[in-house]
Order: structure tokens, then sequence, then C-alpha cells
């Protein structure tokens, strides 16, 4: 079974920066990794997801050209750089990883198998 953990978070005001790290742990090659969040009130969202080997990566709408997900095999951790945030990124991000068998892309929170605790990130204005 694999353990992810996330860290990072914080608060931050609007423009500002933030780099969340998720370290993984357990036997295993993931294909898909991924980040998602969840606001209060709200549904868990869908933000990144990111393929192992080409460096495939996908992003929802609402972060493009501000968020950039990476992934680090030989440390088994996964990064989410968040620039010029916005007091609407704030949420619970999660991290997450399949089993390594493909047919998912990556992009569903049931295309997933193991999951983070969450890490808070708050953005003021």
């Amino acid at each position: 079974q694999v353990q992810l953990v996330e860290s990072g978070g914080g608060l931050v005001q609007a423009g500002g920066s933030l780099r969340l790290s998720c370290a993984a742990s357990g036997r295993t090659l993931s294909r898909y990794m991924g980040w998602f969040r969840q606001a209060p009130g709200k549904e868990r969202e869908f933000v990144a997801t990111i393929r192992r080997g080409e460096g495939f990566t996908y992003y929802t709408s609402s972060v493009k050209g501000r968020f950039t997900i990476s992934r680090d095999n030989a440390k088994n951790t996964m990064y989410l750089q968040m620039n010029s945030l916005k007091p609407e990124d704030t949420a619970v991000y999660y991290c997450a990883a399949d089993r390594g068998s493909g047919g998912s892309l990556g992009r569903s929170r049931f295309d997933y198998d193991y999951w983070g605790q969450g890490t808070q990130v708050t953005v003021s204005s």
C-alpha cells in the first residue's frame, strides 16, 4: 500500500507563490499522480495531473498559466508550484496516485487509488 503525505501549505497574500510537496512511500510505480482541492462546502475538484515518463501534464482551466505540476521519481515526490495565487485558490489540497495500471486520463478522483491527508492553502486579498 502506498502512503502519501502533503506539505507546503500555508497563508499567502494574493499574487504570491507557494510550492506544495507530496512524498510517497511504498513499493510502486504509479502511472499518474495528481492534485485535487476542496473548498468548504464544495466537492473535491481536479487541479492537475502528470504522467510518468514522457512528462505529459494536464491542468484545469482555472489554474492554467499559474500552476505547474512536476514529479521527481528518484525522490518519490510530486510538486505543485503555485504562482499568482488568487483568493479563490483557497482550499485543502490533496495529492493522489494510481496503482500503475493504464486506462485512465488521471483527471477524475475515481482514477486514483491512494490519497494524502491534505494541506491547507489560504490566499488573502
